[in-house]
């Protein structure tokens, strides 16, 4: 995120950009080096932030326009958007020692008398760059507009704020995955920013830009990522936060964000498995493969699947990006099909070859809409800029027998320090087994141990105070492939006061805004009066997926009690998986040339 798209169904669906997506592939007392333990900062008094960045609190803002690619200059003048930069201490821990960086902020203006507020939106990753989603999030939701200033920001490290660069020195006798992580870990922790850029380093900047905007309290929308961030400034400043929404919910209650990616492998298998499959069986006018969801799989994994020949890279590139979205299921469709045609023509192809190959047939694919070409096009560009990369660094091991490469590792930053992910290779080993038996689908991608796993942190976000925390409204699509249904609704049983939307049968990371009275109205109701649903768990109906007139029961289905009903493995996924292990057995597949 924020990269938003268009469609007749979700004119502004939320979605990540190819390069976080790329990196979930490969996988006033703060915490972050300096003393204090969490204990101790959970019962320290709410910090003030004004009082702590003493002189810089007497900043004036300087708005100018944004100049944002992705923002036309009619929609900059009709929300009024503006941007500015905000100079926050480096450290808050210390602001005292004159050290700063900037944090880059935008704004759309209220366009009604009855002005509520600002709202703060985070796109997520970590990482994400946020000042898009200002504009689309007041575009998209006009209601809100009318009655909130939409705040989007670049976090610290992010962007057009303050950036994080990696200066990492590697050998050339680095040449496997754990020794290339390895070596970012390494690089990463001894660049001085470093250990400043976290999440709670953040929440502090947000509340700052709350002082300098004049506002008693921050209102807040968050996506994804964005909702662990929205927890964390809740938890820390409960009396500064008003009505927060949160977005395809992080496993929040865990102490890390571990949790949140080891459930990641699940999901996806789960959401190819149960709900693209069977969308392309249900078109077999369109792809020719069939009515059987298991023969289709058969059939994909005979090309390589995930793991050998063009299929990784058809995956990396064009199928999981798709699956983010369920409105880009006629490419991740598209693109099983072409896995399936073209392996034994593309045998032997160079990366390079592969992606100019697949592109143009994408395009002219059966049931691909303008935006969908949008969608294969933007893949197309990540994926060259992805490989031109690999390309300069092979030429640098060429020359050297050890050189230095600055590299943007602000994902692996956040999410490693905000916690303690468990250090034993022994675990990781068992876990990558795991997944070989229960999530074929994704396993040859994940490298393990994860760089988290090399990476030591006494951080940990704070905890939750009933008596300070305020009430939140989560929303959550079933078979959500990067924030798992089972993570948000074991975080709606710990967050205190929480109201949980569950959407059956929707597949999309990112659900407001889903233009269904069902899922909106209470939104609406939440941040514009106060009003939280009269449940506790409210389930909602998915919409039909694209070319289609009715909704197709997948996964679970909706409980009494407004909660969907849903297994992480199910029966389909593990027969796909004894399928691949008989035919792993006796047919290996096309290679791949490295």
């Amino acid at each position: 995120m924020p990269h938003l798209t268009t469609s007749s169904r979700h004119p502004h669906r939320v979605r990540r950009p190819a390069a976080i997506l790329a990196a979930t592939l490969v996988a006033a007392v703060l915490s972050s080096g300096t003393a204090g333990t969490p204990a101790a900062a959970a019962k320290a008094a709410e910090p003030d932030t004004a009082a702590l960045a003493a002189t810089l609190a007497t900043q004036r803002l300087s708005w100018e326009p944004c100049g944002l690619p992705d923002v036309s200059a009619e929609d900059e003048a009709q929300l009024r958007l503006t941007c500015a930069t905000v100079t926050v201490p480096r450290d808050w821990h210390n602001p005292g020692d004159g050290k700063t960086i900037q944090v880059r902020i935008s704004r759309t203006v209220a366009s009604g008398s009855d002005r509520k507020g600002i709202l703060l939106v985070n796109p997520g990753g970590p990482g994400g760059s946020g000042l898009s989603l200002a504009p689309y999030v007041a575009r998209s939701a006009p209601a809100l507009a009318e009655h909130y200033d939409v705040i989007g920001f670049d976090p610290r490290g992010v962007g057009q704020s303050s950036p994080l660069l990696c200066t990492v020195t590697y050998r050339d006798t680095d040449n496997t995955n754990d020794l290339i992580t390895r070596a970012n870990v390494a690089g990463c922790r001894s660049t001085e920013l470093t250990k400043y850029i976290t999440t709670e380093q953040t929440t502090y900047d947000m509340d700052f830009i709350r002082v300098l905007l004049g506002e008693r309290k921050l209102n807040y929308l968050g996506y994804s990522y964005g909702t662990w961030l929205g927890t964390w400034y809740a938890a820390t400043f409960g009396s500064r936060t008003d009505r927060m929404v949160l977005d395809s919910v992080a496993a929040v209650g865990s102490p890390t964000l571990q949790e949140t990616w080891d459930l990641q492998p699940f999901t996806r298998d789960r959401a190819f498995q149960e709900q693209l499959l069977p969308y392309m069986a249900r078109h077999d006018d369109l792809y020719g493969r069939g009515t059987d969801p298991m023969l289709i799989r058969e059939m994909f994994e005979r090309a390589g699947g995930t793991r050998i020949g063009m299929g990784p890279f058809m995956f990396g590139w064009f199928i999981l990006g798709a699956l983010y979205d369920t409105q880009n299921y006629p490419v991740a469709a598209a693109a099983v099909n072409t896995v399936i045609e073209y392996y034994e023509e593309w045998n032997g192809w160079t990366p390079e070859q592969i992606l100019t190959a697949a592109s143009a047939k994408l395009r002219t694919a059966p049931g691909i809409t303008a935006d969908g070409r949008a969608y294969i096009e933007q893949a197309r560009v990540s994926a060259e800029a992805a490989l031109q990369t690999r390309r300069d660094r092979a030429q640098l091991v060429q020359a050297a027998d050890e050189y230095s490469y600055d590299i943007d590792y602000v994902f692996e930053v956040i999410r490693c320090q905000d916690g303690q992910w468990n250090d034993s290779v022994a675990y990781w080993n068992a876990f990558s087994r795991r997944l070989t038996r229960d999530a074929p689908l994704v396993a040859p991608y994940l490298q393990n141990p994860p760089a988290c796993a090399y990476w030591p942190t006494s951080n940990r976000m704070p905890t939750f105070d009933r008596k300070t925390f305020p009430k939140v409204l989560m929303l959550q699509d079933e078979l959500d492939v990067a924030t798992a249904y089972e993570g948000a609704l074991a975080a709606s049983k710990k967050l205190p006061g929480a109201s949980m939307i569950s959407v059956d049968n929707e597949g999309s990371h990112g659900v407001f805004p889903y233009y269904t009275p069902c899922v909106d109205d209470p939104v609406y109701a939440f941040l514009l009066d106060g009003r939280l649903p009269d449940q506790t768990y409210t389930g909602c109906q998915a919409v039909p997926l694209p070319g289609e007139t009715e909704v197709f029961e997948v996964g679970g289905k909706l409980t009494g009690k407004g909660t969907v009903r849903t297994r992480l493995i199910t029966d389909d996924m593990r027969a796909a998986n004894r399928m691949l292990k008989r035919m792993l057995r006796t047919e290996p597949g096309p290679s791949y040339p490295e």
